[in-house]
């Protein structure tokens, strides 16, 4: 007979759970979407990020400097990471010139894990804790089938385009948890949402990365702290040498995009903390469509808005053109340590 309520009264309570779950997804699902529909019309206030550190990766050029530079306009302090020295030297020189905010350079190969480490130590001492982390730096194979492509290209696509966010969070995130404060940014692509011909190593390292951005938000929410906030970022082409020669099908549903205007929409969508920004905003009305279509419509859809022939005139460069090299800066660091251990 004890054994019999209690097995009654475990079942009661399993029904109540149930219906406490139930009603707050009912709940939850009106309000959310009712939100999201005011939100249409009054977007969130912009957030101060003066006085931030603002590291962006790959900001010698193109998006990721145009992101340093919006930035920096705001008045956060910038720390800028690429693998091409002379490159970022320039970009360095110019925002000193024109911004009035502390701008550092590091060079930085983002896909090589104890780079990484060494660097953002170096950051550490010298600017303070990464409160905007800006994971931009990228790479695409270029127009190769899968089978074809070389290795070496197809490892350095994996390793940058997504290993480097682990190391870049590894080295940046345990600040921000401490002092429960900090955004990060991952910058992807269309190709994280849709499959493209010739681009099988890009397209799964832009997924991989939109599922490592989506899962570390959620690993956040689930340790209550709610003041680092997550963007991620899917844009269509920008108008840079990375894909340059690439085509687009339907120009007025999906444009070359100007990069300075879209670090603009970028910046602006990390100031107002949206999760999701897709550029242009037509691919929102894309991906609708791709949740419910059959796989076979799925193709004509990809082939209809050029997707299978988006690489036919690529010209850009596979991999980054590489000059890098120590600072003037490093290279004392490193002999202070060897003669340091030497001494010892």
């Amino acid at each position: 007979m004890h054994i019999w309520v209690i097995q009654v009264l475990e079942q009661v309570l399993l029904n109540l759970r149930f219906i406490k779950e139930v009603f707050e997804l009912l709940f939850g699902a009106v309000f959310y979407f009712f939100e999201a529909f005011v939100r249409l019309f009054v977007p969130h206030t912009r957030k101060d990020v003066e006085g931030e550190v603002a590291l962006v990766t790959g900001a010698a050029n193109g998006l990721g400097k145009r992101i340093a530079n919006e930035l920096g306009r705001l008045g956060a302090t910038l720390v800028l990471w690429d693998v091409n020295w002379e490159a970022l030297d320039r970009t360095a020189k110019e925002l000193r010139r024109n911004l009035d905010v502390r701008v550092y350079a590091y060079a930085c190969d983002c896909s090589r894990r104890t780079e990484v480490y060494r660097v953002a130590e170096m950051v550490k001492r010298e600017v303070g804790d990464v409160s905007i982390l800006v994971n931009n730096a990228g790479v695409v194979t270029g127009k190769y089938t899968f089978t074809e492509a070389p290795d070496i290209l197809v490892d350095r696509t994996l390793r940058l385009n997504v290993a480097a966010h682990f190391w870049t969070y590894k080295a940046f995130l345990p600040a921000m948890i401490e002092r429960n404060h900090g955004h990060l940014v991952c910058v992807s692509c269309h190709g994280g949402l849709f499959a493209m011909n010739g681009l099988a190593d890009y397209c799964a390292s832009k997924f991989a990365a939109i599922g490592f951005a989506e899962s570390i938000a959620l690993e956040l929410l689930v340790l209550k702290k709610e003041g680092i906030k997550t963007t991620i970022v899917y844009p269509y082409l920008f108008d840079t040498t990375m894909f340059q020669g690439c085509r687009t099908k339907w120009p007025f549903l999906l444009p070359i995009m100007n990069h300075r205007e879209a670090a603009k929409m970028i910046v602006d969508a990390v100031l107002r903390e949206k999760m999701h920004l897709m550029l242009p905003g037509s691919l929102y009305f894309l991906m609708a469509l791709k949740s419910f279509m059959p796989a076979k419509l799925g193709i004509i859809f990809i082939s209809f808005f050029g997707g299978l022939d988006l690489m036919d005139h690529f010209q850009g460069v596979p991999i980054p053109t590489s000059t890098y090299k120590r600072t003037l800066h490093e290279l004392n660091h490193s002999i202070s340590e060897l003669q340091s251990t030497f001494y010892d």
